[in-house]
């Protein structure tokens, strides 16, 4: 196995806390988790502001455990996605920079085969000026057969 693929495998390999990490990122990071938490919010705010039924109301306005509640899950969340994102980050990376290896391989194998083709165009070149040389002692002596032939008809 070549270093690069073990490069790439070692970066797939993931730890619990990342696993978490990669979920909560990805479950924060949704439609359905802000949609989930606005309608939480909005039912939060009219239970204490209106009431609804025999619910009572645990929270008045300003809201002071709603405040906290928030920013409990922001202290906490914020964290997790950063590390999330560092190992997104650091995946990227390494993929960039295997590509970049892969790119320098495959501009060399390109430089060779121009190499290449140069030189069997040279030859090609070569082989015509040849040839076209080759034509014009034929055709020099072809003429001078016609020649040679007409003045002993004469």
């Amino acid at each position: 196995m070549t270093n690069l693929q073990e490069t790439i495998e070692n970066t797939e390999k993931k730890s619990i806390g990342e696993i978490i990490a990669d979920k909560v990122a990805e479950t924060v990071g949704s439609w359905h988790f802000i949609l989930i938490q606005s309608t939480l919010i909005v039912f939060w705010i009219i239970v204490n502001t209106i009431g609804i039924a025999d619910i009572p109301k645990w929270d008045p306005f300003p809201f002071i455990f709603l405040n906290l509640a928030l920013s409990f899950q922001a202290a906490y969340t914020a964290p997790i996605i950063m590390m999330s994102q560092n190992r997104e980050e650091k995946r990227d990376r390494e993929q960039a920079k295997a590509d970049y290896e892969i790119n320098k391989l495959a501009e060399n194998e390109v430089e060779d085969i121009q190499g290449t083709l140069e030189r069997i165009a040279m030859v090609m070149e070569k082989q015509e000026q040849k040839m076209h040389a080759r034509l014009q002692e034929i055709h020099t002596e072809v003429i001078n057969l016609k020649t040679s032939k007409s003045d002993k008809t004469e």
